[in-house]
Parts: C-alpha cells; structure tokens; sequence
C-alpha cells in the first residue's frame, strides 16, 4: 500500500469517529446548559483530558517544542514540566473546586457572566466578552497552522486542505453535540495523543541521527556546549522563565480552560481529575519539549522555512508510514480540541453575555440555536483568516497573553480575595490590555521563540495584571462591596439557565443582604 493511502485511511477512521461523537451527543443536548457545561455531570477523566486536549494544540507540538528546543536544547523540558505542575496541577488545586462551586451555584456559564456576578457590573461582562471574541478570533487562526505543515512535508498536499480537514471535524462534533460531544472526542484524542507521542519519542530516540537514549544525550550535551546553550546567560534564563510563565500561569485566565471546571460532577471528580490531568499535561509537554529539543542532533542550523518546519522533517524522516499517520491524527486531535474549546469559550461569551442579555424574554431554546450559528461562523471566520494569512494573524502570538492579562488578577483574586473589588478588577483588566499591546506595537509582533522581547512582552502582561488590581483596589474604596453570595455556599440561584440575569430568582436560606445584592444584578 503506498505510503500517502494509508496515512488517508487513518485520517478517513479519525473523522468518521469524530462525526459519530456529535451526532451521539447530538441526541443528548437538549438545553442551553448541557450545550455549554455539558449538564454539569462531567467525570475525572473526562474534564481531564478536556482540559489536557484544549491546552496543547499544533502549536506546541510543530512551533513551541521546535523553536524552544533548538533555542535551549535540553533546558527547553524545563517548559514543559512548568505545564504540568503550574498548568495543570496548581490550577487544578487553586482553581477547580471554588470555581466549580460558585458556576453551579450561581448558574454561571462562562467567565464575562462570572465577573458580572463577582463586581456586580455588566459592563465588565460586555468588556470581557468583546475582547474574548476580538482575541481569540487569531488563536483559533493559529491552530491550524501546525498541522498544515506536517502535511506538506509528510502528504505533498497543500495546507488549505490541511485545513479544512481541522474545520469540518471541528465544526462536525461542536455544532452538533457542543460540550457533551467535545468531552467524549477529546476523551478519544487524550488516547491517540498519548500513544502518538510516546511513539514519537521512541522512534526518533532510535533513528541513526541520536542513536539511542545514552548516546544521544552524550551527543546533545555536546552540541550545547558548542553552541553556547548549555549554561544559559542572563537573557537565555529571562526568556526560558519567561516561556514557563507565559505557556503555564497564563492558562489560570483563559477562558476556554477555565470553563472546564464548571461542568465537572462533584469534588470527588476534581481529587481524581487534578492527579489525571497532571500526568496527561506533564508527559504530553515533556515529551514534546525532549523532541524539540534533539533537532539540533538533526539541524544545524534552522531550514529556510523557520523553526515550525523542523518537527514535521523529523518525523517524515524517521516514522514509518502508518505510525506518521497516527502522528498526524495525533497532530490533528490536539489541534481540533483546542479549536472546539477556543470556539465554544468565545461564541457563548457572544450569545450569552451580549445578544441574551438584551431579550426582554428568557428564549433559551433561541439562545442555543444563536449559540450554534455562532459556533460555525466563529470557525469559518478563523479558517479564512488564517488560510489567506490576513494581518490580523500576527496578533495571535498576543493574544495569549492579553486575554490572560486582561482576566488573570480579576478572576484567580476575585475567587480567593473578598477584598478583591471593582475598581481593582478594572485595573487589572485593563493594565493587561495596555501592556500587551503596547509591547506587542514595540517589538512589530516579533513573537518568535528567538524574539527575547516578544516572549517578556506576553509574559507582562499578566504580571502587570496582578500589580494593578490590588493597586486599584485601594483606590477604589467606595466600590468595596462584594456581594456574600458569591462565597457563601449556602445561596443558590434556582432558575437562570438561560443567560438573562432578571430570570434568576435567589433561594432565601436568612441572608438578607445577599437578597439585596441578587436583586440589584438583576434589576442591572
């Protein structure tokens, strides 16, 4: 069997799964709530590997691990143990539980309603989801560029085919079955990511050019040496640190992670899911980074067509045909979850935050079919800018860190600190914003790994964040209070499903002043 066609079969078993996944879980979204949080019946493994999936996309496996493992060699497995232990284990630690209780409790369904609800301001919901929408639109863009090369390079195809194949799987699953059929197919792409990349690992440790675990290690450590990376100067540490914060502390204010803490069942599924997802983030990133890091025992310096073609070279070169197709499923997987996380995140902000909210009537069956129209045009919008390589893609390597930036202190602060206010949320918010693209304009969107400024410039825009809100928050005196039910978990909204505030009557358990506050959200 030639080499392409069987790669084409596997490709061709991949999708029909993928398609079968939405219509099942067609069959099972009924309601606005199990299209967006799934019912909130989520198990451990599931929203593990949903998180795991929506974290790492083609961007880490073709760019990132590349680019960062040419750059540092070895050093560059540092990136991906801060992806565990950060990304996942402390998120899942510091996060999960508070996050979960108060979205159940409250009926919260994405982040904007999440500030609406912490500072009692609907304006910060409008803000937060126009700048999820505008952001987010490039890094969804970004996704498909990774597997568009590994087909050129392993395929001879063009990248637009590439693709397509990542928007229709995408838009197949999402559109039908939205986060019921996202859970069950990145529960099927978490399996094919692990046996890809442990199949990567094994193959390229055994090709001729490392020769072997100990041998190539000898061999690497040499090269470093030559090439003056093996001890780091001071701008090599700030960069690598840099890498670390932005690719692991950054996750903590992205919408598209965060909302899979809002679906899980109970807290004995987040004790199981935190040592899941864990391991699933610790070894797909640490494996990743480990190959990135041994192109420079296959190059010696980066082909012309950059860093992002180095990965896929390797791979052609040294996997056979078959298993070169379950990379590129591999491939293909990590970058379809994190377009249908991205996609899911930004549309219900959309329909949810700004098109629900000014109904004088709660239409949630409306709200839903909003809500899968602007699933589909949220991908198409991002597949044609990223197929005719639009402008706007270069704000992509940005949009990272400011959407990070603008929702890191006002979220992770406003779950755990009641002094935490509006004034502060407000600063934080918008010094994220500033910086980011301040820096970004400063170094013209050079983003690239070997850009020392681009990676500090995405990196400070969270940093700067969390110096502003409490800033802010002493300054801001008169907007001090917090509504109690937001930590009291004793409150529970019973109805407001639907996405409009005035539908959302509290349940009475003696807390007068939490009925106060209920009853002024909704009358905003």
């Amino acid at each position: 069997m030639p080499k392409e066609a069987s790669i084409w079969i596997i490709i061709a078993l991949y999708i029909a799964a993928m398609v079968f996944v939405g219509v099942q879980s067609a069959r099972k979204t009924k309601t606005l709530t199990d299209f967006v949080v799934g019912g909130r019946k989520a198990g451990p493994w599931v929203s593990a590997f949903a998180y795991g999936t929506t974290y790492f996309s083609a961007v880490l496996f073709i760019g990132y691990a590349g680019g960062s493992g040419f750059s540092f060699g070895l050093w560059a497995v540092l990136i991906g143990v801060s992806n565990g232990l950060l990304g996942a284990y402390l998120a899942w630690k510091l996060l999960a539980p508070k996050t979960r209780d108060v979205t159940r409790r409250l009926k919260i369904k994405t982040m904007p309603q999440m500030f609406e609800k912490r500072y009692l301001s609907p304006r910060m919901k409008t803000f937060a989801a126009i700048l999820i929408f505008i952001f987010m639109v490039p890094y969804s863009a970004s996704v498909y560029s990774g597997l568009s090369y590994l087909c050129e390079i392993a395929l001879g195809i063009r990248y637009e085919w590439a693709m397509v194949a990542i928007a229709v799987v995408a838009a197949a699953y999402l559109i039908a079955g939205g986060y019921i059929a996202s859970l069950r197919a990145d529960l099927i792409q978490g399996a094919v990511m692990i046996v890809g990349v442990l199949l990567m690992v094994g193959f390229i440790v055994a090709s001729p050019e490392v020769g072997g675990f100990s041998a190539g290690m000898e061999r690497l450590t040499k090269v470093m040496d030559e090439q003056g990376i093996l001890r780091l100067n001071g701008a090599g540490v700030a960069q690598l640190v840099g890498l670390c914060l932005l690719t692991s502390v950054g996750t903590w204010g992205m919408p598209q992670m965060i909302q899979k803490f809002y679906g899980v069942a109970d807290e004995k599924a987040i004790r199981a899911g935190t040592v899941i997802s864990t391991a699933f983030c610790t070894l797909i990133s640490v494996a990743a980074y480990f190959i990135g890091s041994l192109t420079r025992l296959f190059f010696t310096e980066a082909p012309a067509g950059g860093t992002d073609q180095m990965i896929p070279i390797i791979l052609d070169k040294t996997l056979p045909s078959v298993l070169l197709g379950v990379v590129l499923v591999l491939v293909l997987s990590a970058s379809v979850s994190t377009l249908s996380g991205l996609t899911l995140s930004a549309c219900s902000a959309i329909s949810i935050d700004l098109i629900a909210v000014h109904r004088k009537v709660d239409d949630r069956a409306k709200t839903l079919f909003q809500t899968r129209v602007l699933c589909f045009v949220f991908i198409v919008l991002s597949f044609v800018i990223a197929v005719f390589k639009t402008p706007i893609l270069t704000l992509m390597s940005f949009s990272w860190g400011t959407i990070s930036g603008a929702f890191l202190a006002p979220y992770f602060l406003g779950l755990w600190w009641k002094k935490m206010n509006r004034t502060g949320a407000w600063a934080g918010m918008i010094a994220g914003v500033c910086v980011s693209l301040s820096l970004a304009i400063g170094s013209g969107f050079n983003t690239g790994n070997a850009a020392l400024f681009g990676v500090i410039a995405m990196a400070s825009s969270f940093v700067a964040c969390l110096i502003a809100a409490p800033i802010g928050c002493r300054l801001g005196g008169k907007f001090a209070e917090v509504p109690p039910e937001f930590y009291d978990k004793s409150f529970t909204l019973q109805a407001g499903e639907g996405g409009n505030p005035a539908a959302a009557q509290p349940q009475q358990r003696n807390r007068p002043k939490a009925q106060k506050h209920a009853n002024a959200q909704a009358k905003n």
